[in-house]
């Protein structure tokens, strides 16, 4: 309860900001409104100008003016300038308008005014509405107001967390999260379209008095490095493109919770399900579903505060489809091997463990996509009412489609130096041309702080994580491997746009294993993909890079395979390599 109402409490003064600029707002636009009819005549302008005011860090300007006009017989005096009062530095309007002024006041220049007819002391010389001060006000209105009202109504609707090691949940530590009470648990897609929706509204407010600052610094400065930040207001259409696909997606699919089957999902057993969907049955359909193990790591404190996601281990696979009550029935069912971390029942702490079970689908119209955080425990518990027959008919069609796609990927040709396999330059295209974009906006934007604003220290750190994220990218674009098993040997050549730069070989009879390597981790809203590679080792311990760029577990096994029975090697073990994720998770226990 005190919690709750700490949290409300907290919220009240953005409400209040939020509440403030509503106002400002909304006044601004019912003058506007009211003034659109107003009659004009001339007057002229006693005083006139703009003052500077000097704060910790901005200056901002406010025009001024006092100016005598006559309505019919009666003379008037007024000091309104324009639709909002105070100072600002949004743009240089009041500077603009404040020399006009001066000029007019100096050389007795008539200016017109506009008076409301029902009473001309009533009156103002600039009744334009300002849409980048709008949007500015805008930010504050919808951030502040809507963070503050948000934390309002969390401190009334919040749950009362549940103690994980109250001995009620000792043998069944699930039952302390309030969604895992039963085996069917809904997916996040709700929350998610929600979040996505409040994420482009948020950057598009911050980002929406850039244009507006950029035609300044652009045109009448001649700042040209300014039109960097376009890329925020790019970045947020495609953040509202986002909002809005998540939002059909949810239209056309509604709820579809998970079944579970064992329930909870069982570490050293089997985790398995059911989801029915509204969609018409067809065998044509391929479903993807995706079974990641995720520890979730908060640092920082305050304003510096931040949260990573780190996948610790995945396994993906293809589920099977049948009729079902709604159209469409998806079965799954996976193999999780012992000693992984089981899920935290109610996140506590800097470190958390949970485990997300995506499934997705390319279909006509809106593709699915869907992401469930699932209990999964050290039971080792195995699915009993999931049909094995239409189990084992998916897993041989996945077999046989994971075998095709990886021999595509792989390309392993014959040569008449013996067979081969090339990895060409341009993998990853998508993932490593997004990075290059990053990574240079960065740098940009450090280049600008560097040489134009004379900030040595934020200039260094930005364009040097941006030139660091860009090289990188670069590199990954433009590298290439090629792997030839001759007369004996396998023997790698790695190349820089087509010029080598490491070469390495080893004895196919010293080769003792064939191991995975997760090399990398991408994220994409939030599902997790983990790229493998397949090294060499032989009895010394040397190790030789044979694959690469392998999405996932088990196209990593399938290529293990491949490459064993193509080179003539004998693995020896299925284990990952010591420098890979069972290992950092090994050191978790």
């Amino acid at each position: 309860m005190r919690g709750r109402v700490f949290l409300f409490l907290f919220g009240v003064p953005f409400a209040c900001v939020g509440l403030w600029a509503g106002w400002s707002v909304g006044s601004s636009l019912y003058d506007a409104w009211r003034m659109s009819g107003w009659p004009s005549t001339t007057a002229i302008v006693t005083t006139g100008g703009f003052s500077t005011r000097t704060g910790d860090d901005s200056v901002t300007y406010e025009a001024y003016a006092t100016y005598d006009y006559r309505v019919a017989t009666v003379e008037y005096r007024n000091d309104r300038v324009s639709l909002n009062g105070g100072a600002d530095n949004i743009g240089d309007y009041q500077q603009s308008i404040g020399r006009q002024l001066s000029t007019a006041a100096s050389e007795r220049l008539p200016v017109a005014v506009y008076y409301n007819p029902e009473d001309p002391q009533d009156s103002i010389l600039f009744p334009e509405l300002r849409w980048g001060l709008l949007a500015f006000k805008g930010i504050f209105l919808l951030v502040f107001g809507g963070v503050g009202l948000g934390l309002m109504v969390l401190a009334f609707r919040a749950r009362t967390p549940k103690d994980p090691e109250d001995p009620a949940y000792s043998s069944a530590p699930w039952l302390a999260n309030d969604d895992w009470q039963s085996p069917t648990i809904r997916s996040g897609s709700r929350t998610a379209m929600f979040v996505s929706w409040g994420v482009a509204a948020f950057w598009n407010l911050v980002s929406m008095p850039l244009p507006f600052l950029l035609v300044d610094e652009v045109l009448k400065k001649g700042n040209y490095i300014a039109l960097v930040g376009l890329l925020f207001p790019a970045v947020g259409v495609a953040l509202v493109a986002w909002a809005l696909r998540r939002t059909r997606e949810w239209r056309r699919f509604g709820a579809t919770p998970v079944t579970l089957d064992p329930f909870p999902g069982a570490i050293g057993g089997h985790v398995g399900g059911s989801i029915d969907l509204s969609l018409p049955f067809s065998a044509d359909y391929q479903f993807r579903v995706t079974l990641t193990n995720l520890r979730r790591t908060t640092s920082g404190s305050g304003k510096n505060r931040s949260t990573s996601e780190k996948p610790l281990w995945q396994k993906d696979g293809r589920a099977a489809v049948e009729t079902g009550p709604r159209g469409t029935r998806l079965l799954f069912r996976f193999d999780v091997p012992e000693g992984l971390s089981a899920s935290d029942a109610v996140r506590s702490g800097n470190s958390s463990v949970s485990w997300k079970l995506n499934v997705s689908a390319s279909l006509p119209g809106v593709d699915l996509d869907r992401d469930y955080e699932i209990p999964v425990y050290p039971t080792g518990e195995l699915s009993g009412d999931l049909p094995e027959a239409a189990l084992k008919d998916a897993f041989v069609r996945e077999d046989r489609a994971d075998e095709a796609s990886v021999r595509q990927l792989l390309d392993i040709r014959h040569t008449p130096s013996g067979k081969q396999i090339h990895f060409p330059a341009g993998r990853h295209k998508l993932l490593n041309v997004s990075l290059f974009l990053f990574g240079a906006a960065f740098a940009a934007v450090g280049g600008f702080l560097l040489f134009e604003e004379g900030e040595t220290f934020m200039g260094a750190i930005f364009g040097g994580i941006g030139s660091l994220v860009a090289l990188g990218a670069l590199y990954a674009v433009s590298n290439s491997l090629t792997v030839t098993a001759s007369a004996g040997n396998l023997h790698s050549v790695r190349c820089i746009l087509n010029l080598p730069v490491s070469t390495r070989t080893m004895r196919i009879a010293a080769v003792r294993s064939l191991k995975k390597n997760r090399s990398m981790s991408s994220q994409s809203g939030g599902t997790h993909t983990i790229y493998y590679s397949i090294r060499a080792y032989d009895r010394q311990g040397n190790k030789l890079i044979v694959a690469e760029g392998l999405k996932g577990d088990g196209d990593a096994d399938v290529a293990r395979r491949i490459i064993a029975a193509e080179f003539g090697i004998t693995d020896s073990g299925n284990r990952e390599d010591p420098e890979s994720a069972e290992d950092i998770l090994a050191s978790d226990h």
